[in-house]
């Protein structure tokens, strides 16, 4: 049975999942929303830097929900993106994101927002899946998976490193993780409970898994001034400015930092020298302390292809799932929930 997909975003990991759905046997790209007007009408195949593929991309909501698709594959920027899925899990259409990480373990999203959806995937009889490379897997699933070698555990911890000097959106740059800014700026991230809000669903997720009871969670943002001026994507980092952040989500078990999901994000590499570093840019760094010690280093694509490469893994995680999640009975789903969503196309 070929599945019919709709793509909801035109951004960089949605391009990647235009891709992926249009190649593949079991799954038919019907259509794809986009904000723009300027991409209105545009085949979907040039949207994403390809060859055209019949598919046109509009601004028009209601007539591409018209098309009757089992499901949409969600990659807008939207802080609102939850009325959407509600509008879809009441038209009866299963939902896969990566938009909202909050979202990556239902059980512990926010109780109106749960309530909701819940409520709207009961009405349409559907599915909603969020996912994503992290979180979604690698502070969470992949992390489950590396402690079944695992006798007894003391402590996790899951660290990011990554530059953001290719990184264009400048909103997100200054505003939400706070680069360029004076030191007494207070960015989006380092308010309270903007940390907990994202990653402390993963970090439930993994106690829930083990079994443990968390008795709290509490989160740290430091960062690091650049010493010279950097001409970055997103403009310029100037001297004296954040160059460097570095955040952390701990959830804290029997009085001590049990799981940590940290991120080292650098405009440089040569900043905050004192910080975690890798030897590959965008390297997930799993590190469990106890019977076995364990350390696994996960790195995307290659210094050379690392931000498509990026957008892609994230967007497999989401396409990658589209039959089970329309095969799976009507909800709110985490990974927990889905058998292993492998590529449908084997090695090719």
């Amino acid at each position: 049975m070929t599945l019919r997909v709709m793509v909801w975003g035109s951004g960089e990991v949605a391009a990647a999942a235009i891709g992926a759905i249009a190649e593949r046997a079991d799954l038919e790209l019907v259509g794809v929303w986009v904000h723009s007007p300027d991409k209105d009408g545009r085949d979907a195949g040039l949207l994403r830097g390809g060859s055209p593929i019949g598919v046109a991309a509009s601004t028009n909501a209601d007539a591409l929900l018209a098309l009757g698709p089992d499901c949409v594959c969600y990659a807008a920027t939207n802080p609102h993106a939850d009325t959407d899925y509600v509008r879809f899990l009441e038209a009866g259409i299963n939902v896969v994101t990566v938009s909202t990480g909050a979202l990556v373990y239902p059980p512990h999203y926010l109780a109106a927002g749960r309530d909701s959806l819940v409520a709207a995937a009961e009405a349409g009889r559907a599915t909603l899946y969020a996912s994503g490379l992290e979180p979604g897997f690698a502070g969470d699933q992949f992390l489950l998976t590396l402690l079944t070698l695992s006798k007894n555990v003391r402590s996790v911890r899951t660290q990011k490193v990554f530059s953001y000097a290719g990184y264009a959106p400048e909103h997100m740059i200054r505003e939400v993780f706070g680069f360029g800014q004076p030191l007494d700026h207070t960015p989006l991230l380092a308010t309270p409970g903007a940390l907990a809000a994202t990653w402390g669903s993963p970090v439930r997720m993994v106690a829930d898994a083990m079994g443990v009871e968390l008795e709290d969670i509490h989160e740290c943002y430091d960062r690091a001034v650049a010493p010279r001026r950097l001409e970055v994507a997103c403009g310029v980092i100037e001297a004296g400015t954040v160059g460097a952040v570095r955040l952390a989500t701990i959830g804290v078990v029997d009085g001590h930092d049990a799981i940590v999901i940290e991120h080292v994000n650098r405009m440089a590499t040569d900043l905050a020298p004192e910080w975690p570093s890798a030897e590959l840019d965008g390297t997930y760094r799993l590190m469990v302390e106890g019977e076995p010690d364990l350390r696994c280093d996960l790195a995307v694509g290659t210094p050379e292809t690392f931000g498509p490469s990026f957008s892609l893994a994230t967007a497999m995680r989401v396409v990658n799932a589209i039959p089970a999640v329309c095969h799976a009975s009507p909800g709110l789903v985490s990974s927990l929930d889905l058998p292993l969503t492998l590529p449908g196309h084997g090695f090719s």
